[in-house]
């Protein structure tokens, strides 16, 4: 996982902003905010985690998949788990 420990600082920086983004549509919905508020929020959250998840797909994928020093068999494995998750993302 030597790409997440590359990406630490950036990866950390976009997880505080979904965070911050998090806290701000529970402001939003206490204030009793109107429907436009609070979908312009989920919307902003969703584009905030969607990068997250690209950038760090992205980097995987790279490194796991496009390494030249893997087995047919390990890369058959890596394919399988990032097809898992990106179902399960994707639902």
């Amino acid at each position: 996982m030597a790409h997440i420990e590359q990406s630490k600082k950036k990866l950390l920086t976009r997880v505080r902003r979904i965070k911050g983004q998090a806290e701000a549509l529970e402001r939003v919905l206490e204030n009793k905010a109107s429907c436009m508020d609070v979908l312009q929020q989920i919307a902003a959250m969703r584009g905030a985690v969607n990068g997250l998840m690209t950038e760090v797909l992205n980097s995987h994928i790279e490194e796991h998949l496009g390494a030249d020093d893997i087995s047919p068999q390990q890369r058959k494995e890596e394919v399988a788990d990032v097809m898992a998750i990106l179902k399960s993302y994707l639902r």
